[in-house]
């Protein structure tokens, strides 16, 4: 009941130990606008957002613009609540970019490095990073350079995308290359078996192969000998690519390390610093047990580094990866300090990008193929690279066939093909040879696609990491536009999912639950 001014008293005597009902007043001005818009629209019509959107619905009272705010504990009006039910087919929402440019190239506060030679890296590595034309420091390079210069071990997370290779190959280059007197010691016992100094350990031969082009730019004018170790079967392929003089940085896969060291082609004593990078994958399941044989030959029992400077004895570890799991401290800590960690995280970590368009469309599961044949027809060949992604080698094989049938040229790329077929496949979609790669979630881990401009969900990821993962692959630092990523909805347990994303995209937080623990990792399709 409303209660005049001055008879609040009177009102709480009438109704004894009852407290008064809550009034909430509306301005006058408020009031009249909404009565105003509220006799402009038309019987039945519902209200359409004004204003530039944040998310776009094919029902468009369900779009949200992006001055609107859904609170904490508000639950919004969700497109997607429906699509478990099959009349749902056919709806679809549309995520919009706030902003033009990648968060990882948003200008640093006054006080960070606005260049890589204020950020007090060597002159060599200054002069090669003007051959690859990289200009100013990313967000996670202006971060984690100063950290690890000091000779912090490291949790390093960022979005996809953002530069963490030379975020984490700049530093620990920088660190080698101030302790020459080790080169003549090093000498000596290399006449027998590999004993680098520095080592970079990735998932796949795919990525070890771009990480390894990378660190190559950057080895050579600094005078420090790279290899890489991917594997080749017998013993000899392994020697062969160990052998040579004076191995500074070796860089390789968790299974062709652990057969290294097995048969003794390879000695960690002389590591000064190891790099675990794309972290989510390497602690899966199928790596856990070469990752912990390598960590075990590694000299880390004798503590994390801590911050005394690049001439302290003990080994730099640093963790890198666009997700963060919980379980990953309970790894490294049967080996090394994690206490002694250093945790370095960016802004946009465990977050929808904000510059890339992301279009969700509900459809059974027959209407899948005819519309990815759309898709692809109404791309322009101008338009940039095109990734279709599956959750299985059988559907990139079966896709694959249904594309030769349409003449649609095209690569395919899945963890069930030999080495051999795998070691151009990527190499070739990069140059350009190819415009449309399928593939499985073998290419959404930290592979350089700076000429993609559009990603096809065509089977919706199992994980809302595979998700971020694959809309990385767009949008990213050197694309030349930002991209745009189409997702098919199909199975009830897609909807839960996009209902998460649809969720922390309308609240602009990030992603629920990236921080699950590895030791019970989700089961991998392929």
């Amino acid at each position: 009941m409303a209660l005049r001014r001055g008879g609040a008293a009177a009102a709480r005597a009438a109704v004894g130990s009852q407290p008064p009902e809550h009034v909430v007043r509306i301005p006058w001005a408020l009031r009249q606008r909404l009565e105003k818009r509220r006799k402009a629209r038309r019987p039945g019509e519902a209200a359409v957002p004004s204003g530039k959107l944040l998310l776009r619905s094919r029902r468009p009272e369900l779009s949200q613009p992006r001055w609107q705010i859904v609170g904490r504990w508000e639950r919004p009006r969700l497109v997607s609540a429906g699509w478990k039910h099959r009349e749902a087919c056919g709806d679809y929402f549309q995520l919009e970019p706030s902003q033009e440019a990648a968060p990882a190239l948003k200008a640093p506060p006054a006080p960070q490095g606005q260049s890589f030679a204020e950020l007090g890296l060597q002159p060599v590595l200054l002069a090669a990073l003007q051959r690859l034309e990289v200009g100013r420091p990313t967000a996670v390079q202006r971060l984690a350079i100063p950290a690890l210069l000091r000779g912090r071990s490291a949790l390093c997370a960022a979005e996809t995308g953002s530069g963490k290779t030379l975020a984490y190959l700049l530093p620990l280059l920088d660190r080698l290359l101030a302790r020459p007197e080790e080169k003549e010691e090093e000498k000596e016992e290399e006449k027998k078996l590999a004993a680098p100094r520095g080592l970079v350990v990735v998932p796949s031969r795919e990525l070890a192969a771009q990480v390894g082009a990378v660190a190559a730019a950057l080895c050579r004018p600094a005078g420090l000998r790279l290899r890489g170790l991917t594997g080749g079967g017998a013993a000899g392929g392994l020697r062969r690519q160990l052998r040579g003089p004076g191995v500074a940085v070796l860089l390789g896969t968790p299974g062709a390390l652990r057969d290294a060291l097995r048969r003794r082609f390879l000695s960690l004593g002389r590591l000064r610093w190891m790099v675990l990078d794309e972290a989510d994958t390497l602690m899966d399941e199928s790596f856990a047990a070469p990752i912990e044989e390598i960590l075990a030959h590694a000299p880390l029992a004798a503590g994390a580094p801590g911050p005394a400077g690049p001439r302290e004895e003990g080994t730099q570890v640093v963790v890198v990866g666009a997700t963060f799991p919980a379980g990953l401290s309970e790894v490294l800590g049967r080996f090394v300090d994690v206490g002694g960690f250093a945790s370095l995280a960016t802004q946009g970590l465990h977050r929808l990008p904000p510059h890339v368009q992301q279009k969700f469309v509900r459809l059974k599961g027959q209407d899948k193929l005819p519309e990815l044949l759309q898709l692809l027809k109404d791309h322009p060949a101008s338009g940039g690279a095109v990734i279709i992604f599956c959750n299985s080698a059988s559907t990139v094989n079966w896709l694959g066939y249904i594309l030769d049938d349409h003449k649609i040229k095209h690569l395919r790329l899945q963890g069930q093909m030999s080495a051999v077929a795998r070691a151009g496949i990527f190499a070739s979609f990069q140059k350009g040879d190819v415009s449309v790669l399928v593939c499985t979630d073998l290419a959404s881990r930290g592979l350089d696609t700076s000429s993609v401009q559009l990603v096809v969900n065509y089977d919706f990821p199992d994980t809302l990491q595979d998700y971020l993962h694959r809309v990385g692959r767009v949008g990213r630092v050197g694309s030349k536009t930002p991209g745009a990523v189409v997702s098919f909805v199909t199975h009830k347990w897609d909807v839960d999912l996009v209902r998460k994303i649809e969720t922390a995209a309308r609240k602009r937080t990030g992603l629920p639950g990236m921080d699950s623990s590895i030791n019970e990792p989700p089961p991998k399709a392929d």
